[in-house]
């Protein structure tokens, strides 16, 4: 077996080697059928060095048949033949010429000095060749642990150098594992701050569409009520503030989004990298258990030529760093547009608190203004009203004084006419006659007079009547503008429309 086992290591084909059998009268040696061919019991030497170098052949002991035992002496103790054995003659043809044959005799035999140093040079080549072989022996089993050991170095370095790439590998894996723990937090985190945002938008809406619409509700004001007040501008500059304020808050929500998408994107190389360094710390675990006795082991041919590594040490370390870094750079951004939005929101709404504020001051102000109008108009519509009266009054005595004094002038007229039915010469510009005439022109300027002032009074009382009634127009457009500012837009702006907007 060990002959079979050396031939298969040196690739000379497997020798089938049968055991002895014992067959009835016979033991058989059974010789590997081998077809030797020229030279090959050289090569078998060298390869075998137990083997002789001289060929042999296979032979067979047969067992000696009844008939030849029969022609021996048998001993009756033992039953065996007594009688001496016959031996061939060795030397044929002696009887037929016996001259030729002591010659071949002479000529086919050895010396002893050529017997002795045949001898000597089997035992020295022997010697050589035993004292070759255990040098062979000792090199081989010198060589073989060298080999040994070296390749246990070799192997325990390697597997040293796969426990260090495991640390390597499960240092940035873990760091990029906490990485991406706190990259999913920030995005978290944004994607709050992106809805407080878009929260805070759509809240900017109502208290624009109460101002605008506060804006259309005055635009109904009649007649001189129709001013550009205080309230007025108010409601425009907090109009202004509120369309400025959401048009900062879609720039920064646009930020916002953006700067989602790069979280995500780096995000994603950061789970990309956790699950491939997963997968490699995996293999090289699973290499560094390996051993000289683990299953599964098998060849693959020609694979230490191949290289199908695309990094180095550094490049694949500074890969790793150049992620996590981009991620801290993200994060970093992160944070500082979530603190500019948080700013921003508390800004603006701020300046919607403000605009708020100082637009409901402005038509509380408004209001008390249009009330003390309110009431003012109320006292001179009263005062007028009395004056009305009073003139009316006045005009009623004056029509009566002036009728009164058609009774004056028709005595004075009676007595003129009467006076000049006097006869002759008694018809004198007297006293009388003069005084008559005087109290008739008298009567008639105080009664031209009287008729002025009558027109004038009743001219007043015209004025006066316009007047109540430009009085009480004025006093209906306050009254509708006061209903207005008090009811319609007072009504809008009760309560401040923004809850809840800046709660990060």
């Amino acid at each position: 077996m060990y002959v079979e086992n050396h031939l298969d290591v040196v690739g000379q084909g497997k020798r089938q080697i049968e055991p002895w059998s014992t067959t009835t009268g016979s033991m058989t040696y059974v010789e590997p059928s081998i077809p030797f061919r020229a030279n090959e019991f050289s090569r078998v030497h060298h390869l075998v060095p137990w083997r002789p170098n001289v060929g042999y052949e296979n032979i067979e002991v047969l067992p000696l048949s009844t008939k030849t035992i029969s022609n021996y002496a048998v001993d009756p103790l033992v039953n065996m033949s007594t009688k001496p054995l016959k031996f061939p003659n060795l030397v044929t043809g002696f009887q037929r010429n016996p001259v030729h044959a002591s010659q071949a005799a002479l000529y086919t035999r050895y010396t002893p000095n050529e017997w002795f140093q045949k001898q000597v040079m089997f035992y020295n080549e022997a010697d050589s060749n035993r004292h070759y072989s255990e040098r062979i022996r000792n090199d081989a089993v010198k060589l073989m642990r060298e080999a040994e050991e070296k390749i246990q170095n070799n192997q325990y370095d390697t597997g040293r150098r796969l426990g260090e790439r495991i640390t390597d590998v499960t240092f940035w894996r873990n760091e990029v594992s906490s990485e991406l723990e706190r990259m999913i937090q920030e995005i978290e985190r944004l994607q709050d701050c992106r809805i407080v945002l878009e929260k805070a938008i759509q809240d900017i809406e109502n208290p624009l569409h109460i101002a605008e619409e506060c804006l259309y509700h005055r635009e109904a004001r009649k007649g001189t009520e129709l001013v550009h007040d205080n309230t007025e501008k108010s409601l425009l500059r907090e109009v202004h503030n509120l369309q400025i304020g959401q048009k900062k808050l879609e720039m920064c929500l646009d930020k916002c989004k953006d700067q989602l998408r790069s979280c995500r994107s780096s995000q994603n190389q950061l789970e990309l990298d956790l699950k491939n360094k997963q997968s490699a710390l995996g293999i090289d675990v699973l290499c560094h258990q390996l051993n000289n006795r683990s299953h599964g082991l098998q060849y693959f041919s020609g694979i230490e030529k191949s290289d199908p590594c695309i990094s180095e040490q550094e490049t694949w370390s500074e890969a790793a760093n150049r992620i996590i870094q981009r991620s801290q750079s993200e994060r970093t951004k992160s944070c500082q547009l979530r603190t500019d939005a948080e700013t921003l929101v508390n800004r603006v709404a701020q300046e919607m608190w403000d605009s708020w504020s100082n637009t409901n001051s402005a038509l509380a102000n408004r209001s008390s203004e249009m009330l003390e109008a309110k009431n003012k108009l109320h006292q001179h519509i009263n005062k007028v009203q009395q004056e009305i009266f009073d003139v009316e009054k006045n005009l009623e005595l004056m029509r009566k004084a002036i009728a009164d004094k058609s009774y004056a002038i028709k005595v004075a007229h009676t007595r003129l006419e009467a006076r000049r039915h006097r006869p002759e010469i008694e018809l004198c510009r007297d006293f009388a006659h003069v005084s008559l005439q005087k109290e008739i022109e008298g009567i008639n300027k105080q009664v031209e007079r009287m008729y002025k002032a009558l027109k004038e009074i009743e001219n007043q009382h015209q004025r006066l009547l316009r007047t109540r009634s430009a009085l009480e127009h004025d006093l209906a457009l306050k009254i509708d503008a006061m209903y207005i500012d008090k009811e319609k837009v007072t009504g809008l702006r009760r309560a401040y429309p923004v809850n809840a907007l800046f709660r990060f």
